[in-house]
């Protein structure tokens, strides 16, 4: 699988976590084995953030190659900024975010980085979202948008914005789980003590966020370790352990709590995480089947073809 480059413009007056968080999302996927790279890029020599952090020389965007499947991040700052007539100057970045957005890469804004697309025209017809302070105030300065309130992000046409501040991490996760897989992104959220990642505006069904509805600490235990160890043999006695249960009691209250039995929810696990790998020529039915805690290629036939 080809690298995909992750690419942040920096403006001035940049909101700090608007970067930070999407960035160790991306690092940590990168640790746990994400084919991608970070880079940073702005316009101007003098950064500094809106707390006045400063930040050292970064490289200029014209400089920075982007292709098909990339993702460039346009993290929010201060709208003092983004309404300055300096900035409205800039053509060359705004002709360069278009470019890319022509040449196939994903465009990102969190929180009033959505007002720096509006001023591309890249928003114009398109739902898009801002921090919830700030929803009617784009749309009343951007007409031709399409602005949604209530929502955390919204993709149309390869373009995604969130809405505020810990909206962007959401927004990273979810793309993380493109670019990757779901698994990797739920891993990815866990590290970070992310507990349960956050929707978009619409239901996109995961196995690995369903069943998460309730606030039983030792069943969630037990989920986060068949989600983490799925490729492993999972006895009722050792995941009863890790619930300080007995395996009885573990039995009683998993069903109780998610709907399904330790075995059902094992099994769906297993055919999700075996369709998710499928996706990969590279990856072959032995491996998979090993990958997925199942002896054979025959099992894991059985496996996906059960509701068939």
């Amino acid at each position: 699988m080809a690298e995909t480059k992750i690419i942040f413009l920096v403006l001035p007056k940049v909101h700090l976590l608007d970067l930070a968080g999407p960035d160790q999302v991306f690092n940590e996927a990168m640790e746990q084995g994400a084919n991608i790279s970070l880079h940073y890029c702005s316009f101007e020599q003098q950064l500094a953030t809106s707390s006045s952090l400063p930040f050292g020389k970064l490289q200029h965007f014209s400089k920075v190659k982007i292709s098909k499947g990339d993702y460039l991040f346009i993290p929010g700052a201060e709208l003092s900024y983004l309404y300055s007539p300096g900035l409205k100057k800039e053509k060359a970045v705004f002709n360069w975010v278009i470019d890319a957005h022509k040449k196939g890469a994903f465009i990102c804004s969190v929180c009033t980085g959505a007002f720096f697309l509006a001023l591309t025209g890249l928003l114009n017809g398109k739902r898009c979202t801002t921090h919830w302070k700030r929803v009617k105030e784009l749309q009343q300065k951007f007409p031709a948008l399409l602005v949604e309130e209530n929502v955390l992000f919204t993709e149309d046409e390869q373009i995604y914005t969130s809405a505020g501040v810990a909206a962007g991490i959401d927004l990273a996760l979810h793309i993380t789980g493109r670019i990757c897989d779901d698994h990797l992104s739920f891993n990815v959220a866990r590290e970070l003590v992310i507990y349960i990642r956050r929707k978009g505006e619409e239901e996109q069904q995961s196995v690995y966020l369903d069943y998460r509805n309730h606030i039983h600490s030792g069943i969630h235990k037990v989920q986060d370790y068949i989600l983490t160890h799925i490729e492993k043999k999972l006895s009722l006695d050792d995941l009863a352990a890790i619930a300080f249960m007995s395996s009885r009691n573990l039995t009683r209250t998993f069903k109780k709590e998610i709907g399904l039995s330790v075995n059902e929810y094992i099994t769906l696990i297993r055919k999700n995480r075996a369709k998710e790998l499928l996706k990969n020529p590279d990856i072959s039915r032995i491996d998979i089947a090993n990958k997925c805690g199942l002896k054979s290629s025959r099992q894991l036939s059985r496996l996906l073809n059960e509701d068939e």
